[in-house]
C-alpha cells in the first residue's frame, strides 16, 4: 500500500456532477474530467480554498521555494487560452498566440476555462493581502505563454471544427519553442481507439526539445476504457504525467502505459476559473500542469540543463516509487521538485538526447496486467471541445446561492 502523501484537507465543496463522454470528432481529443464547485475565495473562505490545495504540501513546495519560485522561466500553456486578467495570474501572463482563430471569445462562458485552470496550477500567485487568497501554483513567479490550440467543451463553434486546421497543435508547439518557452505544457491528447502518431506533431515535439524546451503532456484519462496510447504523451522525449490522489494511489481513470514518466496530483485539485470562482476537478491534465510547474522550478535554478536531463532528474528523484522501480501506472513515482533541485546542484549540463522507446528514458516496457480501473472520458479537440481535466460540468456556489450549468447529475 502506498504511504499517504498528505492528510485530507477540509472539504468545502458541493456534490460532484459527472458528464457523459463527448464523441470524438476531430484529430486530437482533449482529456475530460468532472469538477465540483468550491466556495469563492472571499476573506471568509480564503483559508478553505488554500487548505484544499493538498498538492502544495505533497510536492514539498515550501522546501523547493527556498531555492526558486520559477522567476525567469516561461511556461507555454497550449490549451483553450488563458485569462490574463484573473487576479491569481495578473502580471504572470505574456502575450500569446491563437492558433484556432474562431470560437468563443473573452466574456463567453466557453472561453479559456481549461487553460486558465492549468495556468493557475503552474504559476498562480494568489491575490489579496499577502497573496493569501485564491490559487497558488507550483512556480508562482514563472511566466505563462498562452497558445490557444483547442476549443472548450461547450463551445458552439465545435460543430464547425471539422473544417479547421488540423495542425494547430504542431504549429503551436513550434511557435512556443520559437518564442522563448522553457517548458511546454500539453494538458491534452488523443487516446481514442483510432489514436495514432502524427508525423507533424512528433517533429514539432522533437524541434521543441532541440531548442531546449522541456515538453510535458497528460498520460491520458483512459484507465477504464482500455488504456489506449495517448498522443502527444507517447512521443519520444515527452515527460508523461499520470494522476494520483492525495494518498499517492493511482487515480482509477489514469491511463497505464509504457510511456508513463512520473505521477502527480490529479484528484480533487482546486483550480481557478475566468468566472472568478474556484472549482475542484480531476484528470491527468492537472497532473501534467503540476509536473510542468516542477520542471519550471528546475529550469529556473539550472537553465542550462537539457530537456533530457530534466526528465531524468524527475525520474531519479520521484518519491513513493513502485517496488520494481517503475510501472505503467505511476512511472517512476511521485514528482518531487525539491529533491530534483537538490540533485540538480550536483549535475553539469550535457547533451543527452531523447531516444524512442529507450529504457534510459521510458523504462523497461509494459507491466503485467493491472487490476485497478477507474472512470474516464475524452472530449474532442479543435473539432471536438476542450480540454484536459475539468471543464465538463459543475455546480456553482456563489454567496450562498446555487446555480448549475453544463450537464446534469
Amino acid at each position: 500500500m502506498t504511504a499517504p502523501l498528505n492528510k485530507p484537507a477540509p472539504a468545502a465543496v458541493t456534490r460532484a456532477v459527472k458528464t457523459s463522454p463527448t464523441r470524438r470528432t476531430g484529430p486530437l481529443a482533449a482529456l475530460l474530467g468532472a469538477f465540483l464547485a468550491v466556495l469563492p475565495a472571499t476573506p471568509a473562505h480564503a483559508d478553505s480554498i488554500r487548505a484544499q490545495q493538498w498538492a502544495l504540501e505533497a510536492m514539498h513546495t515550501q522546501e523547493a521555494w527556498r531555492t526558486t519560485k520559477g522567476a525567469g522561466v516561461t511556461v507555454a500553456v497550449l490549451d483553450t487560452g488563458v485569462d490574463d486578467d484573473h487576479p491569481d495570474l495578473a502580471g504572470n501572463v505574456l502575450t500569446g498566440k491563437d492558433m484556432v482563430g474562431f470560437g468563443a471569445e473573452r466574456g463567453d462562458r466557453a472561453w479559456a476555462r481549461h487553460g486558465t485552470a492549468m495556468a493557475g496550477i503552474i504559476a498562480g500567485h494568489g491575490h489579496g493581502e499577502g497573496n493569501g487568497d485564491g490559487v497558488l501554483g507550483i512556480a508562482p513567479q514563472a511566466k505563462i505563454l498562452p497558445v490557444r490550440v483547442i476549443l472548450e467543451d461547450g463551445d458552439s463553434a465545435r460543430a464547425k471544427a471539422r473544417n479547421t486546421r488540423g495542425n494547430a497543435l504542431a504549429e503551436g508547439i513550434r511557435w512556443a519553442a520559437d518564442h522563448g518557452a522553457d517548458v511546454i505544457n500539453l494538458s491534452l491528447g488523443d487516446d481514442s481507439k483510432s489514436a495514432h502518431p502524427e508525423a507533424g506533431e512528433d517533429e514539432a515535439v522533437q524541434y521543441a526539445l532541440s531548442k531546449g524546451a522541456v515538453v510535458v503532456a497528460s498520460a491520458g484519462n483512459g484507465g477504464e476504457k482500455g488504456d489506449h496510447i495517448s498522443y502527444p504523451a507517447a512521443y519520444p522525449g515527452v515527460i508523461a504525467a499520470t494522476a494520483v490522489d492525495r494518498y499517492g494511489t493511482r487515480a482509477s481513470f489514469s491511463t497505464r502505459r509504457w510511456y508513463a514518466t512520473v505521477s502527480a496530483p490529479g484528484d480533487k485539485v482546486v483550480i481557478a476559473d475566468p468566472d472568478r470562482k474556484y472549482y475542484e476537478g480531476w484528470g491527468t491534465s492537472a497532473a501534467a500542469a503540476f509536473v510542468s510547474g516542477a520542471a519550471a522550478l528546475i529550469k529556473a535554478a539550472h537553465p542550462d540543463l537539457t530537456p533530457a536531463q530534466v526528465k531524468k532528474l524527475l525520474e531519479d528523484t520521484a518519491r513513493n516509487a513502485p517496488a520494481s522501480g517503475r510501472d505503467d501506472s505511476r512511472g517512476y513515482g511521485f514528482v518531487d521538485p525539491a529533491a530534483a533541485l537538490a540533485k540538480a546542484d550536483r549535475l553539469k549540463p550535457r547533451q543527452l538526447k531523447p531516444v524512442a522507446h529507450s529504457e534510459e528514458y521510458f523504462g523497461p516496457g509494459p507491466d503485467a496486467a493491472a487490476t485497478d480501473d477507474g472512470p474516464a472520458g475524452w472530449t474532442a479537440w479543435l473539432a471536438g471541445g476542450a480540454g484536459a481535466l475539468l471543464l465538463a460540468a459543475s455546480v456553482a456556489v456563489w454567496r450562498g446561492r446555487r446555480g448549475r450549468f453544463g450537464l446534469g447529475a
